[in-house]
């Protein structure tokens, strides 16, 4: 989860600075007689360095505190036995996959691929299809008959037959017969690779040479081409959807009373702090995060957004799947710039057919890197046993595996691969109904792609010797997993569950958690002075807020409108009264917009319950447990610090 990972990052600012002079690797300290070095420290140390804001936290005496805290706490960890979780170790190798990303690719090779495809995400294009369909691994003569029928299809359409028509009668794309071919709007991404590029490399209004890819082989129209309509930034004032039709009703009806407002010329951001409904943006004026198209749940929303043309232009109330909305636009924005998106447009790559490319130039490096070595009549021995059958998925390993033991290829004279695997390899890819032929050379193709497995398999492997960052960041990635797992256990777990431990807690603090003054009543807000005269004035004569407003919001116009509830004196959102005793309150002004309160009730400065006040509490008491939890690992563990090994430390650090 994103807190998890938000987490481990405070813990271990993993960043790829320049390590600290070399130090020689001594023991610093040992924890039940377990050693950790001078280096790992020093390495630590100088990492976080300009990190830390506390001046006292560079000190090394204090830093040595911490980091021996931090060690304290993962060996609980492992006495506690976290390390074999599988979540824990589930989580590990998902983080190992993801770190590995930066070792096992082609980066000039990814660079080249991520600019391409910003390039094209600059347009969308309209275009239409007619599918040949073709298996990827079908045969060659039937491979040519679909190309044959394609270019045929082509010389059709460029002599001035309608696409259309030739998409209904040809395409084998089942929803040609209902689209015509048509696929609409569409930008990088959104097709299989190949099929993009044929798109973005054929001009307006023509058509592509048959573009293969895995569904077999298409033509493609462009119909047209347009720019991408980039990013918006907009406010609105939301209601929220009734649950039945009481609350729809009320919720439509305020939502065209703050129209109504805005259209007399009210202000946005004001309305909006008081009226929408949406609490992450409410108090912002309505002010929204800059969004493209697909990047909210609401496609209506958007739409609405995009419409907008000019700057401070407001929409109409419209209702989408979640309320009823009035949008302001701020800002249009151009797309966003390279360095925005790469990192998106990188893990975009690395899910499609892009990634083939990498992978490929990825293996011809290692190819170069290691040295494989094949035992010739081992392999012979393999592919004899290969007949017709296979290419009707019909091939069956021998019967007992156990006699194919001898060594078929080795990898950097260290890593033997026996002839078994390589059988079951050929076993699992018959499926793909690759139709190479004669044999011989179907075995030399999946040797081929055999080995290129094994050769990344090798080099993943052996990252950690390849490449010391690779190592220390995974290591301390180990130890912050294993310390969130441990906190979890013994620290916010415990001050959740821990009821009378939390409720102990409480009662000696109880003075830190209570209710400011408040007012409970009705607080009516309109623009103009007469107006709240007169709600002034029913209030003297105790009307009720339903009777005020149907008397003084009339011909369609919304002159007052009323908050109902309690306010803490002091909130944004209760106006500065000079009194706020029970009763009517005195006119105020604030900005544009008078005020008055029926007050119902003052309630005094109390102390919350523990169950108004337990989200406070509980983290209160999280902090008070961590706090005193090094202290008791302390007397669990055995510590011994060599400290003659930390001076010379010092000293060369201080240098």
């Amino acid at each position: 989860m994103k807190f998890r990972n938000v987490l481990l990052g405070m813990f271990l600012a993993l960043n790829s600075a320049g390590h600290a002079q070399e130090i020689k690797k001594e023991v610093l300290f040992t924890i039940d007689e377990k050693p950790y070095y001078t280096d790992e420290f020093v390495r630590v140390y100088k990492k976080n360095l300009d990190l830390v804001k506390d001046d006292s936290q560079k000190d090394l005496n204090q830093y040595l505190d911490l980091f021996i805290g931090y060690k304290l706490k993962v060996a609980k960890a492992n006495k506690l036995g976290l390390q074999d979780g599988v979540a824990y170790q589930n989580e590990l190798r998902s983080y190992r996959t993801q770190l590995s990303r930066n070792y096992t690719t082609d980066t000039k090779v990814t660079k080249e691929l991520i600019n391409e495809a910003y390039q094209r995400s600059l347009k969308e294009i309209k275009a239409s299809h007619i599918l040949f369909s073709v298996d990827e691994n079908a045969a060659p003569a039937d491979t040519l008959k679909a190309y044959n029928q394609a270019m045929e299809i082509r010389k059709r359409a460029l002599a001035g037959e309608s696409f259309e028509s030739l998409a209904m009668q040809y395409s084998q794309d089942p929803s040609a017969k209902d689209n015509k071919g048509n696929l609409g709007w569409f930008s990088v991404f959104r097709m299989v690779y190949p099929f993009e590029t044929a798109a973005y490399k054929t001009p307006k209004g023509s058509i592509s040479m048959p573009a293969r890819t895995r569904f077999g082989y298409h033509l493609v129209k462009v119909e047209d081409i347009r720019d991408n309509r980039g990013q918006v930034t907009v406010a609105h004032i939301m209601t929220l959807n009734g649950q039945n039709p009481i609350e729809a009703a009320a919720a439509k009806a305020t939502i065209e009373d703050v129209y109504k407002k805005l259209k007399q010329g009210e202000s946005f951001e004001v309305l909006a702090q008081q009226f929408s409904q949406d609490k992450s943006s409410s108090g912002k004026g309505g002010a929204l995060q800059r969004f493209g198209s697909g990047e909210l749940s609401s496609e209506i929303f958007e739409n609405v957004a995009f419409s907008l043309k000019e700057q401070e232009q407001i929409s109409e109330p419209f209702q989408s799947e979640f309320g009823w909305h009035i949008i302001k636009l701020l800002e249009k924005h151009p797309i966003k710039p390279l360095e925005e998106v790469e990192a998106d447009f990188d893990a975009k790559i690395r899910k499609d057919d892009r990634s083939k490319l990498i992978s490929a130039s990825l293996n011809e490096k290692l190819r170069k890197k290691y040295i494989v070595k094949r035992n010739e009549k081992v392999y012979a021995k393999a592919v004899a046993l290969l007949n017709d059958k296979y290419y009707k998925n019909e091939w069956e390993l021998p019967t007992d595996l156990k006699n194919f033991n001898e060594t078929l290829l080795v990898i950097n004279k260290d890593k033997e691969v026996n002839v078994r695997a390589f059988l079951s390899y050929m076993f699992g890819q018959q499926k793909q109904n690759m139709g190479v032929k004669p044999l011989s050379k179907l075995a030399d193709k999946l040797y081929g792609k055999f080995v290129e497995e094994q050769l990344s398999a090798y080099y993943n492997d052996n990252l950690e010797k390849e490449f010391p960052e690779f190592s220390y960041v995974m290591d301390e990635y180990r130890d912050g997993l294993l310390l969130f797992d441990l906190m979890e256990k013994e620290i916010w777990q415990k001050a959740k569950t821990d009821t009378i431990g939390l409720q102990k807690f409480y009662e000696l603090n109880k003075s830190k958690y209570q209710w400011k003054e408040r007012i409970q009543g009705n607080v009516f807000s309109s623009t103009k002075a007469d107006v709240i005269k007169k709600v002034q004035q029913y209030l003297k004569k105790k009307k009720s807020a339903d009777y005020i407003k149907e008397q003084l919001n009339k011909d369609g116009k919304v002159d007052v409108m009323v908050k109902t509830g309690v306010f803490e004196i002091g909130a944004d959102g209760l106006p500065k009264l000079k009194s706020y005793e029970k009763g009517i309150s005195e006119i105020v002004q604030e900005g544009n917009y008078y005020f008055v309160a029926a007050i119902d009730a003052k309630l005094p400065v109390s102390d919350k319950t523990l169950e108004e006040a337990r989200g406070r509490v509980i983290n209160d008491y999280q902090q008070y447990l961590e706090q005193h939890w090094v202290d008791e690992l302390k007397k669990e563990f055995s510590i011994k610090i060599n400290d003659a090994t930390f001076a010379r430390v010092k000293s060369e650090l201080n240098k």
